[in-house]
């Protein structure tokens, strides 16, 4: 019996030694990504519900100097979504919708948009262009949109759709708003008030709120600043580049963005999913699947979670997000039980989303970086790249163009960054984790970063 005690003291020295080699590991990444600038937010790291690491890096808000701590509160931008599925569950679940409802019963102004279900939107396979560019062309500026003003704009310019009800897959924010403006409709509640009292104060999440700091603005204590760059490569506000900013006028929408929440309240979450407070196991199979569309590819996407199968790590659920000033991330490792939570108050060219890393820590793998080889290319083979590239999936319009032999990419109201090329048509901007796939004879480019994908077109 004693040698069988000393034993399980010995078991139990080296998992916390284990633990803290892999706690410190996390740190000393993180600490030289803080010190290169490319990081600035929170993370928590999580094995089996049981905290591995927590720590702030940077500051909340740079005018002041005052400084993120655990518990500062971040804009989640598309992490959101997962929020407004649960919702629609929720209320599926109480009887008040089907996910096989057409959407014109909800929102009968968009009667137009044939055979579009609820499901449709949930899994990304509705087809609808995405309301961003709409609003871009056609929206006054001034004045700060709402859920319903999306339906008014599609009602009045009736934009075709992408393609039909589950033709395919196409990450679409139009989807997620209009699932927010249906659960306002259903629950006649507004979309945060549902929210709070069907899961945040169920599951004791007090710092998570649905927030518009633009349009209903208020102080919350502790709150993470969002910032971008300037021209000049200073950090500043988005505010500051005015209204006619997406981040003013888009302010008001809900459903595919501004959930505001931190890192024990995601925890919280978190755990929840892996209980059956909010949803029974059938509903998270349902939650948690991928499923196939008519042109035979998996979405790889179930209700407000992107999906993964793997070897070694198992079956994943994860999301990014990003929006004027943050990134954010959450990833779930479901067969052992692992989490990843990221927030972070800074979007850049260089801000890096350290999932890859961080997992890779977690599983005991190497985290040296690999050696890409790298094509030398000529000034005159970059000019089939060159222009300006629109998407509307993305914000912000993209325009391509040379320095002597690097070819460089800048988003609007961005600084410019050089991208190395590292196969024929691809290039790469690696400190920012973001990939460019150029299909010149149909005029395209693929933006690949943090999971996400985005076609753009040249104009």
């Amino acid at each position: 019996m004693k040698k069988i005690v000393l034993l399980c003291f010995f078991c139990l020295l080296f998992m916390i030694a284990h633990a803290q080699d892999k706690a410190s590991r996390i740190d000393s990444l993180l600490t030289a990504y803080s010190n290169q600038k490319v990081f600035n937010g929170n993370v928590l790291v999580a094995e089996n519900g049981v905290v591995l690491f927590k720590k702030s890096y940077g500051y909340a808000d740079e005018e002041t100097q005052r400084k993120l701590n655990p518990e500062t509160v971040f804009e989640l931008a598309s992490v959101s979504k997962q929020f407004t599925a649960m919702g629609i569950v929720l209320l599926q679940k109480q009887g008040k919708l089907s996910f096989d409802d057409p959407i014109k019963k909800y929102v009968p102004e968009l009667s137009f948009y044939e055979g579009i279900t609820i499901r449709n939107l949930l899994h990304h396979t509705g087809g609808l262009p995405d309301y961003m560019e709409l609003f871009a062309e056609h929206w006054d500026k001034s004045k700060i949109a709402v859920n319903q003003d999306i339906v008014t704009l599609f009602a009045t310019h009736k934009p075709k759709v992408l393609f039909q009800p589950n033709e395919k897959y196409e990450y679409s924010n139009t989807g997620y708003a209009l699932l927010g403006l249906i659960i306002e409709k259903v629950s006649k509640q507004s979309f945060g008030d549902y929210l709070k009292d069907a899961i945040f104060k169920p599951l004791q999440m007090n710092d998570t709120q649905v927030y518009r700091s633009r349009y209903q603005p208020e102080v919350i204590p502790n709150y993470a600043n969002g910032y971008v760059l300037d021209e000049k490569n200073n950090k500043v506000k988005p505010d500051t580049f005015g209204k006619e900013f997406y981040s003013y006028y888009l302010d008001g929408i809900v459903g595919d963005g501004m959930v505001n929440s931190n890192l024990d309240d995601l925890l919280k979450w978190d755990r929840a999913l892996y209980g059956t407070q909010l949803v029974n196991e059938s509903d998270k199979q349902l939650i948690f699947s991928s499923i196939k569309t008519l042109d035979g590819k998996n979405t790889n996407y179930g209700f407000g979670w992107g999906i993964s199968q793997h070897v070694k790590y198992g079956k994943s659920v994860s999301h990014t997000g990003s929006w004027a000033g943050y990134l954010t991330a959450i990833s779930r490792f479901l067969t052992e039980d692992k989490t990843i939570i990221i927030l972070q108050n800074n979007l850049t060219q260089n801000t890096k989303i350290p999932i890859d890393e961080i997992k890779r820590i977690l599983y005991n793998e190497s985290i040296v970086d690999k050696i890409e080889n790298k094509i030398a290319l000529t000034t005159k083979d970059l000019d089939i790249y060159l222009g300006e590239y629109s998407s509307p999936e993305f914000p912000l319009k993209v325009t391509i163009t040379k320095d002597n032999v690097t070819m460089m990419a800048q988003a609007t109201g961005q600084s410019a960054f050089p991208l190395n090329a590292i196969a024929k048509d691809k290039f790469e901007f690696k400190r920012a984790g973001i990939l460019l796939e150029f299909v010149p004879s149909e005029k395209k480019m693929i933006l690949n970063q943090g999971g996400k994908q985005f076609v753009f077109t040249k104009s």
